[in-house]
């Protein structure tokens, strides 16, 4: 019964898929994107690039194009066979260029996964997630006005974890980190996905 609940609670969120590209400008320059903007990589090769004033220059992270203020949206990230990544929503304040704190205190809302299967909530205290089998496909909503972000696993139709009773004041872009490498073995590419209702298996 309550997998039936998040399936008709997955469905309803899917309902606000946005159209998500990454943006090359904020790139750091060791990640490869492709050429529609929907899958990124880390590689051992560091691009010669500009250090604008939006690129991230110390961690392998890179946003959205899209920017939202207000409404809700929602969109997926296939994260099958990486051993880490992190992925969210950040403002678009957030310091591009040092230490980076991922927590909701430096307007970071994301989730992570390390060593292959250490999944956390980068709460302003970390919390551990247990997600056996862990997620291939993840989804993110967030409804600006109610202070909500979700992370769901979409394969279960399962909820992950929820940050409630965020203060939006800012933009929000869509935030994705697909980690270093790690000499081939987390080489697989963070892929923005079109939300395929049929994923949600209603017998």
């Amino acid at each position: 019964m309550k997998k039936k609940l998040f399936e008709a609670e997955l469905q309803r969120v899917q309902q606000h898929e946005v159209d998500v590209t990454l943006d090359p400008h904020t790139a750091h320059p060791a990640l490869i994107l492709s050429d529609d903007g929907k899958q990124v990589y880390h590689s051992d090769v560091r691009k010669n690039l500009p250090d604008n004033p939006e690129r991230f220059s110390r961690y392998v992270n890179v946003i959205g194009e899209q920017n939202f203020s207000s409404g809700r949206f929602y969109f997926e990230v296939q994260v099958k066979g990486k051993t880490k990544w992190t992925l969210g929503v950040v403002k678009e304040s957030i310091n591009r260029k040092g230490d980076i704190t991922a927590s909701p205190q430096d307007g970071f809302w994301t989730v992570r996964l390390r060593n292959g299967n250490e999944y956390k909530a980068n709460a302003d205290s970390p919390v551990d997630l247990c997600l056996h089998p862990g997620p291939e496909k993840m989804g993110v909503f967030v409804d600006y006005e109610e202070g909500l972000v979700s992370f769901y696993d979409v394969g279960a139709a399962a909820l992950i974890y929820s940050f409630t009773g965020c203060s939006f004041t800012h933009k929000l872009h869509p935030f994705f980190c697909p980690c270093k490498n790690d000499g081939g073995k987390n080489s697989a590419p963070l892929i923005i996905c079109p939300v395929n209702q049929t994923d949600q298996r209603l017998i």
